[in-house]
């Protein structure tokens, strides 16, 4: 279906300060409420939100989750969280090597021998650190043409469920040339997370998606988080996902809820939603899931741009500044009509995390609204 932009004159409100916590508790995240609402527009329709810090738990949504139906967004809404998936993967990988079965310095060639090969791209000088932190230069296959317009553009209605192994999209990567030498650069490369799912395998004998819920989803209860293979559905609740597949200032909305997730697979496929993701990076943060030295390796950063010293990458963790100056880790993601964040204190006392069912929707505001009370 298509959904013209627009359709709606002014948000509806799924949450109000004080939801799930009482007046007092909502006072505290009385900013974060008003940039939630603030955010919502013909571009961005809803808009949902947690936070965990020491008094508790809020959580609260604003605006309208089906265009269709103008039915609110839900406070409990599970959702797409795209790249967030790299911080579970990572996880993965360095339990690992906590096990011994691996090590950070590992060549990727020496797991995938003739996998990364091709227009200088050479797997036998690449290591699964440099893939962790995007300093690998292997190409990104979602800037490949081909797979741009497929995934972007109007074509992507008569693509949404087709399925995709890793192996067919680094080989599209491996078409062009890498971005710079090993380590002698940063940029963001979906490849990179394909490519550590496929070693999960190769070292477990399992793939990622069992290894991400036998070590990750199990022992924290994170019962609306999944990882759906080729499953197009979302599970209830939730809201639709909304996206322009065109960028003429009057492109209409297409809802893209279903979607095979293999065009993401170990680089962004997961669903969950705000409460699980709380969980998740406060668990990590506080070491529950990595011991010391792992948890340390995943926090040291290289810088991602110049022009923004405080924006730092981990190995799929990354470092953030807020506008009053505090530090929060975590991840953000996007996916067709899905973008997400899930942010957090140093030693996880304080979060949040919040969606919007659209590649739009100001995060940043409500981020700084949360931890600054601006």
């Amino acid at each position: 279906m298509t959904v013209t932009a627009g359709v709606f004159a002014a948000p509806a409100l799924a949450g109000a300060p004080g939801a799930g916590g009482g007046s007092g508790h909502g006072d505290r995240h009385r900013a974060t409420q008003r940039a939630m609402e603030a955010a919502v527009n013909e571009n961005a329709p809803g808009v949902t939100a947690q936070v965990k810090d020491k008094h508790g738990t809020w959580k609260s949504a604003a605006g309208i989750g089906d265009l269709e139906r103008q039915s609110p967004r839900g406070a409990h809404d599970r959702y797409r969280v795209g790249s967030i998936t790299k911080t579970f993967v990572s996880t993965v990988i360095l339990q690992l090597a906590a096990e011994g079965e691996l090590s950070l310095d590992d060549k990727v060639g020496r797991w995938l021998p003739g996998v990364v090969e091709g227009n200088r791209h050479d797997g036998d000088n690449i290591t699964i650190r440099q893939l962790l932190n995007h300093t690998s230069g292997i190409y990104d296959v979602l800037t490949d043409p081909g797979y741009q317009e497929k995934m972007f553009t109007e074509k992507f209605l008569a693509h949404r469920y087709d399925t995709w192994t890793p192996e067919q999209q680094v080989a599209i990567a491996m078409r062009h040339e890498p971005d710079f030498d090993p380590g002698e650069g940063w940029n963001y490369s979906n490849t990179n997370y394909l490519l550590a799912g496929m070693i999960i395998k190769k070292v477990t004998g399992e793939s990622y998606a069992d290894e991400i819920k036998r070590r990750i989803i199990k022992p924290l209860d994170l019962d609306a988080t999944s990882v759906p293979g080729t499953d197009p559905s979302m599970p209830k609740p939730s809201s639709r996902a909304y996206m322009k597949l065109a960028e003429a200032p009057d492109a209409t909305f297409h809802d893209v809820t279903e979607l095979n997730p293999t065009m993401a697979g170990a680089s962004g496929g997961m669903i969950s939603d705000a409460a699980d993701l709380n969980r998740f990076y406060t668990a990590l943060l506080r070491g529950k899931l990595l011991p010391k030295k792992q948890l340390a390796e995943m926090k040291t950063t290289v810088e991602q741009n110049p022009e923004k010293p405080d924006n730092r990458y981990g190995l799929g963790l990354v470092r953030r500044t807020t506008s009053c100056g505090t530090f929060v880790w975590g991840n953000g993601g996007d996916i067709q009509g899905s973008t997400s964040m899930t942010l957090a204190t140093e030693r996880g006392g304080h979060a949040i995390s919040a969606n919007f069912n659209s590649l739009e929707g100001d995060l940043i505001t409500i981020r700084d609204a949360e931890f600054c009370g601006q």
